[in-house]
């Protein structure tokens, strides 16, 4: 663990976790969360944003970098336990993303708790990949924390439907189990330095509404992926998510899919969003481009 990471460690247990175990209003945490982002996250170097239409009611985030070196686009849903976070405070991340595998990125809106539960989000995403599932170099999934959970989900759904496969799937610190079923919710209580465990029922209560939280649409640890492109996983092993993640990787296998997981030690649920001040961040970064393309020769 780099110098930086320990320092990330010990401001975000004092700052970030508190105030995610504090503030209890929706709207609240989505206006702290876009003033942070703001300040904290910086973009790379090299890349241009427009708003764009790529469907009826589908609105996003484009990020394209000067130097395109490949064909295939990035459809990224953001985190934020479906209940705050956007485009904009994604954007930066995903704009050295789309620098280093040399690939636009498409960041859609979606709906979100508790004005929206379950299964909206997951609608609003299957409309923005149908908006864009035939673009002539592929798609590429991704997305973190319950982003992630809900782009696999997305890839469930995807191939449930019968639609246009995308070329594959990555995921940060995903959300993959809304029972909170894994060993990791209770045993990295403490050593997470971000998301509070006690919160978590909170926060899937406002998504599911009443749903039942083993729903495949919702859980995507439950869903069928038997046929399903490469799947790109990672977390931290003191993060509460890291079981979601270990899961949600053994039964890709059990199914037949191509898994890369890569598990990191002692970093930041999520840590590449800090890819302006931690290295590790970027050498993820790096490291997932990396598989970006060599997807396209696949």
């Amino acid at each position: 663990m780099s110098r930086r990471a320990a320092l990330l460690r010990f401001w975000l247990r004092r700052t970030e976790k508190r105030r995610l175990r504090r503030v209890q209003d929706p709207a609240r945490l989505r206006r702290g969360f876009e003033a942070r982002a703001r300040l904290f996250f910086r973009p790379a170097r090299g890349a241009r944003y427009r708003a764009i239409r790529p469907g009826d009611g589908v609105e996003a985030l484009e990020v394209t970098p000067e130097r395109l070196r490949g064909e295939a686009i990035v459809l990224f849903l953001h985190g934020g336990a479906y209940v705050f976070g956007s485009p904009h405070t994604h954007k930066a991340m995903l704009s050295r993303l789309a620098v280093l595998a040399g690939v636009r990125a498409v960041l859609p809106w979606y709906r979100l708790a508790p004005e929206h539960p379950f299964p909206a989000a997951l609608e609003d995403a299957l409309a923005a990949y149908r908006a864009v599932m035939d673009h002539p170099g592929g798609v590429v999934l991704g997305g973190d924390s319950a982003g992630g959970g809900l782009a696999l989900a997305l890839l469930a759904r995807i191939r449930a439907l019968g639609l246009p496969s995308p070329r594959g799937c990555f995921a940060f610190s995903p959300l993959t189990d809304m029972t909170f079923g894994g060993e990791s919710i209770r045993a990295n209580a403490e050593s997470d330095v971000l998301l509070p465990a006690e919160r978590a029922g909170d926060m899937a209560a406002m998504y599911l509404a009443g749903a039942p939280a083993e729903d495949s649409r919702a859980s995507p640890l439950n869903a069928d992926f038997t046929g399903a492109p490469p799947v790109w996983l990672t977390a931290s092993d003191s993060e509460i998510l890291a079981d979601d993640t270990r899961r949600m990787a053994a039964r890709l296998l059990e199914q037949g899919v191509d898994v890369t997981c890569v598990i990191e030690r002692d970093l930041p649920h999520v840590w590449p969003l800090f890819q302006t001040f931690l290295p590790e961040a970027r050498q993820t970064l790096a490291e997932l481009a990396g598989w970006i393309t060599s997807l396209s020769r696949l």
